[in-house]
């Protein structure tokens, strides 16, 4: 704090709070003339000026230019650094004086912004895609389509969409990196994050286990059907497919746990009973109809059979369109089979693309051929018997079969006919040229489909359980034999697939099936389109037919099919995402594969950042924003606390360090350290960045941070750094750059926070002793992130006091900093009161003042306490303790001239003059007597917030600065933040 003798001229007039007033027109502490100005009150309407401002003696004893809170001084503050009337600058407290025409004005500093720092600156083929896809043709065969040609069509070709679209997508997360074991999860969550892979890959692997029992149970119904036909069931209709159903995944389970070998051999297997069945129903549409399948309404192939089929004829309350989509989508989901074995692929970035799109594109035509085909053989409705054979034209006939020399028309109006294409499931048998190979076709292509989700399921859910992404699934992480075979998750698939084969209703299941496996296509497609546009530098798939635009119309067609289909279980399955979801984004495992959600994390901070430059500062969108001198932050941890705890969630928190010495040496220590001390912090739950520099000396190191740190508007507005307990066994040369960085944070218009603890705020010895006892030295690779100590930060401070003694008015940021301190939980139940210096009789006045300013701030500080014994003498024996302080760094001059001051004082700029003392005896006793004030007051406050004074440059040493500060906070239990704002307002109580 600059002060100023008072000159023997009679005072000037004041029209504000306080009644001294005199004019600065000399070198501050010197003497000159004295001219008085007309309206040189406290409450001049001109900005405060250091050439020519009024300068109020306030309530202090001596002439400063400081100031006082009062109300004209945030009256219309609009902007950011717009200078308030009555309060003085920076540069009027702080800057060195130079005498200009007999007037004292403060000149630039040589660490202003802008300018330059000077010399001290600084196996197997991909042929198992194919085969799990053409599982699904058996569907066809199981239950026939008793639905026009048009509609099957569209549910097919609605289907393929999102099965083509989706295959590309896998193409291009397949192509986009070398592939391991782990299938559609590995995949995902490689190439997109284990976000979107761990919710896609739980879910996958459920709807994939869930798919062995609904292909099961599409086996053991063609098997009752067989049974019954020759009236030999089992125990009853029901009964027999669970019997019958949980045989046959016992068996499958037997040819998965035998290894991948006896898997490739069946499936081959099963693709040739396919093939040849698929061949015999064709040659059988070819073969003119017998008179037993005309009977049955097969009449070979007829345009006008076709027309009526092409046509709707709905029937039954329950038949829907998307119920049957339902039904049928589930035997298109195959064509992830070749990527769920991914790693038991020669080569899976050829093998996936050619594989599954080979299958879509072959199936997709068999669906086509077989629907078309079937459609304009047979007719809706007929009865199987020989009888209703009648001449064509006949009377009372009426249908298609008329026309062909049969009368089905009474079982067609009662609803009764056992044969034709609504009604006769085995339909495609009956028209092959031999019926039991379509049973064999419908056995390989239930079977091939069960076993390759028997086999997928366990390999995706194995792989995510191996990275620990979700809590109690480890145990099924464990691989068995060469191959690693997962026979835990085996068993687990083979559970969950007999309590759906339980059910024993296939139309139940297949809903089921479809909300899960359109729920894994659609964030499949939207995870490559987000990965498309974070312009991800690491999203470089070499699949050459993958559109981004066309991933985000797959996604979207999904979930709009999901919601037509069931909506409550659509809405189930994306709840079940979200809270996958939320629940890896909350945990943040440790893991990193630089997916797509790191690079949108980082596109989304930059365009943000960017955004913030093109806005105008405001004071009601001030944050404080720190550049805390933490060192290493482990070694400070009750100075980190302090500000994160603040911070948090509001705004910016650096923690800067200086490493001191030549750059080859301390840049390797820089890169080894930096990655532990972040994971410090986060480990600590404090949201800050790291940051250190390579320098000569704290002081130059400090100025390189407080020049480079932050980014655009995100840049720090205050420092914050420990007290310097040891200043006075310190090196000459460590506390004149103590004194010296505060001074340059003032120069670059920092705001500045000093706290002070009674136990001190290094603990490094402490984690040294603990770390390594017997050398004392600390591994920095392994500490750094380890050593959590408790702080009072961390604890419940109960019904404590937050005292604010708000002495000078720095622009609002001594109260700021304790009201958002009092919004945290730890310290909400803290009462704040402030404290402000007055005079004795005007207490009332001066405290309704300051209630009146601090209500419209809506700081919600209610209690307020006037101090109007500053001016009283303190204790003698507390001067004498300040005297002895201050001895040792005595110039002891004799009151010599300047001249001779200046050459004793050469190599120790940190002496005090013997002038020096007595101009500043007033200002020192009032150190002395604030502490004592502090120690009367606030002995038991939880927390103590000091304005402390500000020492000019050139004109008050750094030595005796500190013996200020000293006096100012010893003897104080409570944590002590010593802060001072950079004079401009963060503090408003207008809304515009």
């Amino acid at each position: 704090m600059a002060e100023l003798p008072i000159p023997d001229l009679p005072p000037a007039r004041c029209s504000g709070r306080f009644t001294i007033s005199t004019l600065l027109g000399m070198e501050e502490g010197g003497r000159g003339s004295y001219t008085p100005t007309e309206g040189s009150g406290c409450d001049s309407a001109q900005p405060t000026q250091l050439s020519s401002s009024t300068l109020c003696t306030r309530t202090f004893g001596y002439n400063t230019v400081d100031v006082v809170p009062a109300y004209e001084h945030y009256a219309n503050s609009k902007g950011m650094g717009d200078p308030r009337k009555g309060r003085p600058s920076l540069a009027d407290l702080h800057s060195i004086l130079k005498v200009t025409g007999g007037l004292a004005v403060p000149i630039a500093s040589p660490l202003s912004p802008g300018l330059p720092l000077g010399p001290s600156s600084p196996k197997h083929l991909g042929v198992v895609g194919l085969l799990g896809k053409a599982g699904g043709l058996g569907d066809a065969g199981v239950k026939q389509f008793p639905f026009p040609a048009a509609l099957t069509w569209l549910i097919i070709l609605m289907s393929v969409t999102v099965t083509t679209i989706t295959g590309l997508s896998i193409s291009a997360i397949s192509t986009n990196g070398k592939v391991k074991s782990g299938g559609t999860y590995f995949l995902i969550s490689r190439s997109l994050g284990p976000e979107l892979g761990g919710s896609i890959g739980l879910i996958f692997a459920f709807a994939n286990a869930v798919a062995v029992a609904m292909h099961t149970v599409g086996f053991a119904e063609t098997v009752r059907d067989l049974l019954q036909e020759h009236n030999s069931l089992i125990v009853d209709p029901t009964n027999d497919i669970r019997i019958i159903g949980v045989i046959t995944v016992t068996v499958l389970l037997g040819i998965s746990l035998a290894g991948m070998e006896w898997e490739a051999k069946a499936q081959i297997l099963f693709f040739l009973v396919i093939l040849v069945s698929f061949i015999n129903y064709l040659v059988g549409t070819v073969i003119p109809a017998t008179t037993e399948k005309q009977a049955k309404g097969f009449f070979s192939y007829r345009a006008d059979i076709f027309a009526q089929n092409f046509v709707p004829n709905w029937r039954g309350p329950e038949g829907s369109f998307f119920g049957l989509f339902s039904i049928f989508f589930p035997s298109a989901t195959g064509i992830l089979a070749g990527a769920n074995i991914s790693g038991d692929l020669k080569d899976p970035a050829v093998a996936i693309p050619k594989g599954t799109l080979m299958a879509i594109f072959w199936t997709t035509v068999s669906y086509l051929v077989l629907s078309a085909t079937i459609g304009a053989c047979v007719v809706r409705d007929a009865s199987g018997s020989l009888n209703d054979s009648v001449a064509v034209g006949s009377p009372d006939c009426e249908g298609l079969a008329c026309s062909l020399g049969w009368n089905f028309t009474a079982c067609a109006q009662r609803h009764s006919c056992r044969y034709g294409l609504s009604n006769y499931y085995q339909s495609m048998s009956m028209v092959s040229g031999f019926g039991p190979l379509i049973t064999a076709g419908i056995f390989g292509a239930t079977l091939s489909s069960a076993l390759a989700c028997l086999v997928s399921a366990p390999k995706v859910f194995q792989c995510l359980c191996r990275d620990q992404l979700y809590p109690l699934i480890g145990f099924f992480g464990k691989g068995y034999g060469r191959n690693s075979e997962p026979i835990r998750g085996y068993m687990l698939t083979y559970v969950i697939a007999i309590g759906f084969i339980l059910i024993a209703e296939l139309n139940a299941i297949a809903p089921i099936i479809s909300n899960f496996f359109l729920c894994s296509y659609a964030l499949i497609n939207f995870s490559c389109f987000h990965a498309s546009i974070t312009n991800s530098p690491g999203w470089r798939p070499s699949f050459r037919y993958y559109s981004k635009w066309a991933a985000l119309f797959g996604a979207a067609v999904s979930v709009v099919i999901m919601f037509l289909l069931t909506w409550w279980a659509a809405l189930i399955a994306f709840g079940i995402v979200i809270f996958l979801l939320g629940y890896v984004l909350y945990k943040k495992p440790d893991v990193n594969w630089g997916s797509s959600m790191q690079a949108s994390s980082y596109n989304m901070a930059l365009n943000y950042s960017v955004g913030l430059s093109e806005v105008d500062e405001h004071i009601k969108n001030y944050r404080p924003q720190c550049l805390v001198l933490t060192g290493p932050p482990n070694f400070r941890p009750a100075l980190v606390d302090f500000v994160g705890t603040f911070t948090k969630n509001l705004s910016l928190m650096l923690c800067g360090n200086v490493l001191i010495g030549p750059r080859k040496q301390k840049m390797p220590e820089s890169r080894l350290m930096a990655d532990g001390h972040s994971k410090w912090l986060m480990k600590r739950k404090i949201k800050a960045f790291y940051t250190d520099v390579v320098a000569e000396d704290l002081r130059s190191g400090v100025q390189m941070l407080i020049q480079a740190a932050g980014l655009g508007k995100m840049r720090p507005n205050i420092l914050v750094l420990g007290y310097k307990k040891n200043w006075r066994t310190a090196s000459p040369q460590s506390l004149e750059d103590y004194v010296g960085i505060l001074h340059d944070a003032f120069d670059f218009k920092y705001g500045v926070c000093l706290m002070r603890m009674k136990e001190g705020l290094n603990v490094s010895r402490v984690l040294q002793a603990h770390e390594h006892p017997e050398n004392g030295t600390v591994d920095p690779t392994t500490s750094a992130s380890e050593q959590q100590a408790s702080t009072i930060f961390q604890s419940q401070q109960g019904k404590k006091t937050i005292d604010i003694y708000w002495l000078f008015d720095d622009g609002g940021l001594t109260l700021l900093i304790p009201y958002l301190l009092g919004r945290k939980k730890r310290w909400g139940k803290c009462k704040i009161r402030v404290f402000v210096g007055g005079q004795i009789n005007r207490m009332d006045e001066e405290r309704k003042a300051i209630v009146s300013l601090l209500s419209k701030f809506r700081l919600g500080f209610h209690e307020v306490h006037i101090l109007p014994d500053i001016n009283q003498k303190p204790r003698p024996e507390h001067i004498k303790r300040f005297d002895e302080l201050i001895a040792p760094f005595r110039l002891n001059d004799g009151f010599k001239d300047e001249a001779t001051v200046n050459e004793m004082r050469q190599g120790c700029p940190w002496k005090i003059s013997d002038e020096e003392v007595d101009k500043n005896r007033a200002k020192s006793l009032r150190q002395v007597r604030l502490n004592e004030i502090l120690l009367d007051y606030s002995r038991d406050a939880a927390l103590i917030a000091i304005t402390p004074p500000i020492g000019r440059k050139g004109r008050c040493p750094s030595s005796l600065y500190m013996a200020w500060l000293e006096t100012l906070s010893q003897d104080l239990r409570p944590p002590v933040i010593l802060t001072r704002g950079n004079q401009e307002n963060v503090l408003t109580f207008y809304c515009q």
